[in-house]
């Protein structure tokens, strides 16, 4: 191993790739400007012209996170690999909007998801429901997303920049014989936090607001290719300068010896599922209690909102629906996402992350680190720090730059379309220019870069601002399946569920509950879904159903499957109906098998064992195929809602002009 430094230091070569990194994309915001500024579906959809991979491959970008290394590397040095269930378990939820969903939200031409309240329920419910939402979502919901990652941005940060930051240097400008500045800077983390608020977020801000959906699109495309690529340099430079990945799978035995020695229960940290000998609620190191697992694979992935992974899709995914080509693009995008976001891109962050907890753990460890010991999700910075070829420095700031900046774009324009469309539109200022909604987009990005400032100041950890926003999305899930698939849900339905989400989650939040983390989270996830779903079923049949003329127009628009929407299908005889509801299950359980199979054959292949990884290889690729058949066989997609409409206009004007 090198010999540690405290900090990092960057030279004259780094700062050129980090300021040509920014300008980049800079430069790529000012050449969207103009097809950004015409109307707000150019500004928040890209004019809905954009190909499945760049749709899709934004979506992973945005989910790669600068917080996202960091929190995986926590999860693997504190639940072993089989931790990272919290978030593999979402790809039955994302398996499910690309099959289910993806073409009805294609197919309802909707500027946001929240816009579709109008559209599926009526009157003042639904009203407020929308604009809700908007604030909701677009403002408290984003910031505090913003605030974990910017949160996370600032660990890294505080390494990054090495000396620059460090606390009593001293900043001075002078001009002549006169001081204009000078200012001797605090704790690494204040400054960090400065350089992420008042520099990072703003030049986010500035290439968003230029370029609209069109710039974060394309700064996505790029960002993305430069931090998987760091990310993959630094996991095979760490495992190579410690001997490579049997040298590391002996160091992680010698530690969970080490670790028992001390009298702490533990199970193997290579192991890709939990120890179910350990129990439901077992608080061994290195798995997860059986009920956190259970609850991950039987509840979680169908009742919880989170973003990126929204039960019937929802949040930026949603959106980068509504810009595809058509229902094909749109299905293709979200399948693209599911397949790289689950299978092909964790493996390097695991592999950092086990690295960290082989060199740093406090109990065996090659070089124990106290600040390891204490917070494991520093564990990749420090790797970073201590593994990371210096020639490669200035490469490694700017994918991290790239991560942070990737989820700021996509989360400005996102919670600036709900702000715009959905609430200063929709109740403040209607019927003004399309330029009018653009300036005003522009405006709202300001406000959202000053708002998530404030939070990333207030929030204390990453796990924190993250955990608040799942537990504010449980139980609320159902409706989001439901209200395509049954033409009983309302919007008092949604309304019920997400107050009551929120109030449990405020009355538990007071409540000790015994066990680990993972175990209090189970048993909090399972109260708080039983209490909502309960509410939100009751509330639907309290309170009467939206009006047929409602209903029926969401029908034609959307034509969902036949099953549960009879009545309302009996109303409009023209539309043929949709039984795809097998087909449907075919592909989602295909899709899963595609993606776990992949993963694991991948992660088995890594650790040295090929001849399983590739039969686990060989079904993912048979998985793939009969998908693509199936879809192929049955067709993609059908045309998108406006297209469908004038193409059923076309008929009637044939049989007229036939009967004149």
């Amino acid at each position: 191993m090198p010999e540690q430094e405290t900090l990092m230091s960057l030279n004259t070569i780094d700062w050129v790739v980090i300021i040509g990194y920014l300008l980049i994309n800079l430069l790529i915001g000012m050449y969207y400007r103009r097809r950004a500024s015409g109307n707000t579906k150019d500004f928040f959809l890209s004019g809905r012209e954009v190909s499945w991979w760049l749709a899709g491959t934004s979506m992973v970008a945005t989910t790669f996170a600068a917080d996202t290394p960091l929190l995986v590397s926590g999860l693997v040095a504190t639940q072993g690999i089989a931790g990272n269930w919290i978030w593999w378990s979402m790809c039955l939820s994302g398996m499910l909007t690309v099959f289910f969903f993806a073409r009805y939200w294609r197919r309802a031409e909707v500027l946001t998801d929240v816009e579709l309240a109008e559209l599926r329920y009526s009157g003042r419910p639904a009203a407020f429901l929308r604009g809700f939402k908007a604030v909701y979502l677009g403002l408290i919901m984003n910031c505090l997303i913003l605030g974990w990652v910017t949160n996370a941005m600032v660990s890294i940060v505080s390494v990054l920049l090495g000396p620059l930051i460090e606390q009593g240097r001293v900043l001075q400008v002078t001009v002549g014989n006169h001081t204009i500045l000078h200012y001797v800077l605090g704790a690494p983390s204040h400054t960090a936090l400065f350089i992420c608020v008042f520099i990072l977020i703003p030049f986010t801000g500035i290439y968003t607001s230029l370029g609209g959906l069109w710039g974060v699109l394309v700064t996505d495309l790029f960002q993305f290719i430069l931090k998987m690529a760091m990310v993959v340099v630094l996991a095979w430079t760490a495992v190579s300068k410690i001997g490579g990945m049997a040298a590391l799978k002996l160091q992680l035995a010698h530690v969970s010896q080490s670790t028992h020695a001390t009298g702490v229960a533990v199970s193997d940290p290579l192991a890709f599922f939990p120890n179910i000998h350990q129990g439901w609620t077992s608080d061994s190191l290195w798995t997860l209690p059986l009920l956190t697992f259970t609850t991950y694979l039987a509840l979680q992935w169908w009742s919880a909102w989170y973003p990126g992974a929204e039960p019937g899709g929802g949040g930026y995914v949603a959106q980068r629906m509504f810009s595809a080509k058509n229902e094909k693009h749109s299905l293709g995008a979200t399948l693209w996402f599911n397949i790289a976001h689950y299978a092909l891109r964790p493996w390097p962050w695991i592999i950092t992350g086990l690295v960290a907890l082989a060199v740093y753990s406090p109990h065996g460890g090659l070089h124990p680190n106290e600040a390891f010991g204490a917070n494991p999700q520093q564990g990749y910075v420090l790797v970073l720090r201590d593994y990371l070829p210096p020639a490669l420095r200035g490469f490694m700031v700017a994918a991290f730059l790239a991560a942070y900046m990737s989820t700021l774009g996509t989360q400005l324009n996102w919670g600036v379309s709900y702000l715009v469309n959905d609430f200063y539109r929709r109740f403040i200022s209607k019927s003004r220019s399309e330029s009018h909604y653009v300036t005003a987009g522009k405006i709202f990005t300001i406000v959202l870069v000053l708002a998530s400032g404030y939070v990333a100041g207030q929030l204390t950890s990453i796990r924190q601002g993250w955990q608040v926003v799942l537990n504010l999305g449980i139980g609320t899930g159902a409706v989001y399946i439901l209200r395509w698939y049954w033409w009983r849900i309302n919007a008092w339905s949604e309304i019920v569920a997400m107050s009551v989400a929120a109030a449990i989650t405020l009355i538990l939040s007071q409540v000790t509950f015994i066990g680990n983390e993972a175990v209090v989270f189970a048993k909090t996830a399972l109260i708080t879904a039983g209490v909502t779903t309960a509410s939100w079923v009751l509330a639907t049949f309290l309170t009467r159903p939206e009006p047929e003329k409602t209903l029926l127009d969401f029908y034609r628009r959307v034509h969902p499957t036949v099953y549960g929407w009879r009545r309302i299908a009996l109303q409009a005889p023209e539309m043929p109906p949709v039984r795809d509801l097998a087909s449907n299950t075919l592909d989602w359980v295909l899709g899963c098998l595609f993606v776990y199979t992949a993963l694991f054959g991948t992660g088995k292949i890594i650790f040295g064992e090929p001849k399983l990884g590739f039969v686990l290889l060989l079904i993912a690729t048979l998985s793939g195929l009969v998908i693509f058949w199936h879809l192929s066989n049955q067709g993609w997609g059908s045309l998108s809602g406006a297209q469908n409409n004038l193409k059923e206009a076309d008929a009637d004007q044939v049989v007229a002009n036939a009967g004149e």
